[in-house]
């Protein structure tokens, strides 16, 4: 069995159904939900002038292997109506695996560790929420650390238990 730590997150629609809506897909074609984060809401990053996000971490037992996760994770995304118009626009969901195990991991479907993690407060605060004393691989901290190293500025803030 895998152990994954995934991000959803989106800006457009309806974002908590959303959000649920992935989880259930994630649940139905990719392994089972040990626990998830609550919602958190933030500004969002990189391209500004757009809607605030939703955001919710998930631990994922999942019997896939790294690179077939993430191409169910994107068969879902692209069910649910995602479209890749631009790098940080808008959309409908969007799902990462932010770690999966202790692996570290470079092909060219697939980075894990997420690259950008230790830079992004609003995936930070939910993963922190499920899995604070996770130590991620590459930078032998804790994530609870990382966060309170964050420099992101972007104000996050729970929304929903």
């Amino acid at each position: 069995m895998n152990k994954a730590y995934l991000l959803t997150g989106g800006n457009l629609g309806n974002r908590q159904h959303n959000l649920q809506q992935a989880k259930d897909y994630i649940e139905e074609l990719c392994g089972t939900i040990v626990q998830y984060s609550a919602v958190y809401k933030t500004k969002a990053w990189g391209i500004t002038d757009q809607p605030d996000f939703y955001n919710q971490a998930m631990e994922l037992d999942t019997q896939l292997h790294p690179e077939c996760l993430m191409r169910s994770l994107l068969q879902i995304e692209e069910k649910m109506g995602r479209e890749r118009i631009f790098k940080f626009g808008p959309r409908i969901i969007d799902i990462d695996i932010l770690l999966f195990n202790n692996d570290i991991i470079h092909t060219p479907v697939l980075t894990v560790p997420h690259p950008y993690l230790p830079q992004r407060r609003f995936a930070l605060m939910p993963l922190n929420e499920i899995a604070g004393n996770i130590i991620h691989p590459l930078l032998h901290k804790s994530i609870n650390i990382i966060l309170k190293e964050c420099n992101d500025k972007l104000d996050v803030y729970k929304i929903s238990e």
